[in-house]
């Protein structure tokens, strides 16, 4: 700890790395507190709610206080400091936000990034945030990143001057071995049997490491019943009640142990008394931002080498312990050494918000461990204008700074804003009494405590847990009604939230959410529980679901599985389209299409209205003129596929040729010819011909082979008919098809006797591909493949020539082809 604190009087940045148990997060933070000569607070951040609660409050207890007095806490919903306090523990996005609202952060001498190895999104934004104070507004600010897995070398590139102390700390040996799973159970079977099988080996309370929820619960009924009297079962993960939580983390009760089932909520930080056995599934669940669909999809994986360290370490804090890993050592030595950065596969639409808020529109203007993906950022940057945050110039709209400001991520600062805006909006304000224009906001309030943390089961509509007064929810809704209060009389009435639902405007719900999820409009495809997006992408609920059956509606919260193409439905409502249009006309385009009717065999106009990808209303309109017609062609051709043309064998052999010319002759351009490519350039090459076309028919009439020569200019035809020609010559003067192919070299097939006197194969390309020559009996039969001429002519022929003279004995077989005139006739007319 010495070490440290010297070290922070003479560098402005600190890199510790400690292990597990060695007191960098409960001890050393309260020695910087008393040695050192920083005159300011000291903020520590800690990832997880749980752990800078637990954090806190061992940290006064050391000092004989309860916390608020000189330790204090800050997270969401809750916070207990005072103007005595010098030590803050606080949750990433509160950190953030102080940094938003105070850059300088005056008064604080000293910012400690605990647990950096996590590498969260919010953390990562933390410290390149950090950075730049530290660069350009407070030379006097310090900050210790600590682990108890650094990077260091990264982190030491990122951070040149900054020492790097390493600590052995003082934790217990832990005796780490391997048992993989059986095959011939289930996991959560396996998984109980290993747990059973260590408690009966060993004493002391048990931590098992499960990758979520599910899993905990399925394991806790495999022990349930098989364990003894004197054990207790604690499951223990971040939306568990704070009563279950603390249960968890306490020491068990005298005579008796405890088995803690936990997800990786406690591999860090986190002190859970007695624990002197580890079980270490070696998975976690973590999240997977997609940019394409705009969905997280939950992912069951193996945790790093970092992580099993960090798991096995939780064993040696009080006493030498056990950790058994249910995998074997060599999947454990083929694991990625680190944790993944959660910046490079996260929705960044937040991470954008908040650096847009502090002044930078360039993310490489800052300093990251990782820089933030270019793909993710330019989804994030698209889903904030449709909010309404970002407007036309790239700045933040006067919505846009109320949505940064809000702490909440920018989906449902969107629905806050929404009612906000409402409450104050001239026809509420004229139409009702002050109470009601309120419930706006009290109402958007509520429905984003629900979507911050859902329920984790039974009823996905989302009304029902609207007129559900669950005690957390009403505590946060409380929270975000002051906080977007503007007028002291407002911020005095909203210091309780009502408590009936009668109080709620529940047919604004609908409203609010299509504000924050526009993009989750959903349209039923077959009244079976299947549903599309605006965005394209199919979600499902239950067939047994109310909701299954409504024909519109908007689903905030989905799981996109691993499994399964389409995202389940977690919590949605049923959505009145036609009120829609009228509140939210941007989101709905009008489109003219001309089309085929493949039923009727005919052209067909219509006039539609859509949201996103999905039509909402469809009106037929007069014939199509010819520009409408020739378009309407080239859009049923891209919707039913190249392969609904009429493709000549001349027209596949010249796309073939195409194909291996930009193979075989890469230092000329050639026109791409692929699917994919041929359906984007199709005004290019099909257009032109279809003048006089006027029905499917006559397009499935057009000789495609002289479209494609349409891509080509006159030098890329000479060079193509001479370098890959469709015919060869052969020694006769007979003009032989090449026949060309995707996978294998072109081939010449030819009778034998029109070879004589050829000592070699031909070649094309430049000489750089020779011919694959088939050579066929004067039946036009198989007889023999070759690529070397010559050494057929001295070798295999002797066989060919015995057996064919008996066979075709008016025909020449002689015995030197190779110096033989060729011949396309018989003996006799020779």
């Amino acid at each position: 700890m010495e070490t440290v604190i010297a070290a922070l009087q003479t560098s402005k940045q600190v890199l510790l790395h400690a292990p597990t148990g060695a007191g960098k997060s409960t001890g050393l933070p309260l020695a910087i507190l008393q040695q050192s000569q920083l005159p300011g607070r000291i903020i520590m951040l800690e990832p997880r709610r749980i752990a800078a609660r637990s954090v806190a409050e061992r940290l006064a207890e050391q000092l004989n206080e309860p916390v608020g007095i000189t330790i204090g806490y800050r997270m969401r919903s809750e916070t207990k400091v005072s103007a005595s306090t010098r030590l803050e523990v606080v949750t990433e996005g509160i950190l953030t936000r102080m940094l938003q609202q105070d850059p300088e952060l005056n008064g604080v001498s000293l910012v400690i990034l605990d647990e950096f190895h996590e590498r969260s999104l919010q953390a990562d934004l933390a410290l390149a945030l950090l950075l730049d104070v530290q660069e350009g507004l407070r030379d006097d600010l310090h900050l210790l990143v600590m682990s108890a897995t650094l990077d260091n070398q990264r982190l030491s590139s990122l951070l040149p001057d900054a020492p790097v102390i390493v600590s052995e700390g003082r934790s217990y040996p832990v005796t780490r071995s391997y048992h993989p799973l059986s095959p011939h159970q289930s996991f959560e079977q396996s998984v109980a049997s290993a747990v059973l099988r260590l408690l009966q080996q060993e004493t002391g309370s048990l931590l098992l490491f499960l990758p979520g929820v599910g899993e905990i619960q399925r394991v806790l009924s495999q022990l349930a019943g098989k364990i003894n009297d004197d054990t207790l079962l604690c499951p223990l993960y971040g939306a568990l009640s704070l009563s279950e939580q603390r249960k968890a983390i306490a020491p068990a009760p005298v005579g008796m142990r405890k088995v803690v089932l936990a997800t990786n909520i406690a591999e860090t930080s986190l002190t859970i008394e007695g624990i002197r056995l580890v079980v270490d599934s070696g998975l976690e669940r973590t999240s997977r931002f997609e940019p394409k669909s705009g969905l997280t999809r939950l992912m069951t994986q193996r945790i790093s080498q970092a992580s099993m360290v960090q798991r096995a370490g939780r064993a040696g804090r009080l006493e030498a312990g056990i950790c058994w890993h249910l995998f074997s050592q060599e999947q454990a030595e083929r694991a990625r050494e680190h944790n993944e950065p959660a910046i490079l596969h996260s929705d960044l639409s937040g991470l954008l918000l908040s650096l847009l808020q502090w002044g930078c529109r360039d993310s490489t203007q800052l300093h990251w461990l990782d820089n933030p993906p270019q793909p993710a950022l330019t989804v994030a940057k698209s889903l904030l204008q449709r909010l309404g945050a970002l407007g036309d110039n790239q700045q933040l709209t006067s919505r846009g700074w109320q949505m940064a400001g809000s702490g909440s991520e920018p989906r449902l600062a969107a629905i806050l804003c929404s009612g906000k805006e409402r409450c104050l909006s001239k026809e509420n304000k004229e139409n009702g009494s002050t109470e009601q224009n309120r419930a706006a906001l009290v109402t958007a309030a509520k429905l984003v405590a629900i979507l911050e943390e859902p329920p984790r089961r039974g009823q996905p509509d989302l009304l029902y847990w609207m007129t559900t007064d669950q005690r957390h929810w009403l505590q946060r809704a409380n929270q975000l009604v002051r906080n977007f209060a503007d007028h002291r009389a407002d911020k005095n009435k909203a210091q309780r939230l009502p408590d009936n639902s009668e109080d709620l405007r529940l047919d604004l719900v609908p409203e609010l959410l299509v504000q924050g999820f526009p993009d989750r409009i959903a349209k039923n495809r077959d009244h079976l529980g299947r549903f599309q997006l605006a965005n394209g992408l199919g979600v499902a609920l239950e067939r047994e679901e109310p909701l299954s059956g409504e024909a519109w509606l908007v689903t905030p919260s989905l799981q996109q599985g691993s499994h399964h193409p389409d995202a389940r439905v977690l919590l949605a409502c049923s959505l009145d389209i036609e009120q829609t249009i009228k509140q939210h006309a941007l989101l709905f385009t009008e489109h003219t299409t001309v089309e085929w009717d493949d039923n009727r065999g005919s052209l067909r106009a219509w006039k539609r209205l859509q949201c996103g990808r999905l039509v909402v209303k469809s009106q037929p309109l007069a014939k199509p003129s010819a520009a409408e017609l020739r378009e309407a062609l080239l859009n049923w051709v891209r919707q039913a596929g190249l392969s609904a043309l009429n493709w000549s064998q001349a027209a596949l052999q010249l796309r073939i040729r195409l194909q291996r010319a930009t193979e075989w002759l890469p230092e000329v351009e050639w026109p791409a010819v692929d699917d994919e490519a041929l359906l984007d350039s199709l005004e290019q090459w099909l257009l032109p011909a279809l003048g006089n076309v006027d029905d499917l028919k006559g397009l499935r009439q057009i000789e495609l082979s002289s479209c494609l020569m349409g891509l080509l200019d006159w030098q890329q035809r000479q060079i193509l008919d001479n370098e890959l020609p469709t015919n060869y010559t052969v020694p006769t003067g007979s003009r032989i098809t090449i026949q060309y192919f995707h996978d294998k070299p072109p081939v010449l097939s030819v009778r034998m006797q029109e070879m004589y006197g050829e000592q070699q194969n031909p070649v094309l390309a430049k000489g750089r591909v020779p011919v694959v020559i088939a050579l066929l009996s004067p039946a036009h039969r198989p007889l023999q493949i070759t690529q070397d001429l010559a050494a057929f002519w001295q070798g295999a022929y002797r066989e060919v020539q015995k057996e064919m003279k008996g066979r075709y004995p008016k025909h020449l077989w002689p015995d030197d082809p190779a110096n033989t005139a060729p011949t396309r006739s018989v003996k006799k007319q020779m």
